[in-house]
């Protein structure tokens, strides 16, 4: 997906407790750095996480699924922006797509890392799935600037 298809961007700067002795990332930081562009994603909806979306909907989304494609290293003191984007929004999930790429030193060519993450919206007390709040599609379709992210019902 091309950069301009994301609305949030979350830059980082990769500091030496990420760094594993291959001198690159540990596979497991790259999560991360995506939870962290994700609470971005949450402030930039105008629904601050967790506060905003449990007290708001008493539901809670939980993550189901997440499909991460190691594509290059991040090395130490590298310059990262996150780029966060819902793709799709089902009657009890939502699809987020993610891309990590290093801008500096050296602007990386392409993305270093892609993930899709779904999470299912549920009733924390009884872990069921719940529709998604009509209130939340208003609010990611008025941020997102692709429309089509609606799945079929």
């Amino acid at each position: 997906m091309a950069k301009q298809d994301y609305n949030c961007a979350h830059r980082l700067r990769v500091r030496w407790a990420e760094v594993d002795m291959q001198q690159v990332v540990f596979n497991g930081h790259y999560l991360t750095y995506i939870d962290t562009a994700l609470a971005d994603y949450w402030r930039a909806i105008g629904l601050a996480y967790p506060q905003g979306y449990v007290d708001s909907y008493a539901n809670d989304i939980f993550l189901r699924k997440a499909t991460v494609e190691y594509l290059g290293p991040a090395h130490y003191d590298d310059q990262l922006c996150v780029y966060c984007r819902t793709s799709r929004l089902g009657g009890s999930s939502m699809t987020l797509l993610f891309e990590i790429w290093r801008e500096q030193p050296d602007p990386s060519p392409a993305p270093l890392i892609t993930a899709e993450l779904v999470y299912v919206n549920a009733d924390p007390q009884t872990m069921q799935a719940a529709p998604l709040p009509a209130d939340l599609r208003a609010r990611v379709r008025g941020y997102e600037r692709l429309q089509a992210i609606e799945a079929p019902r």
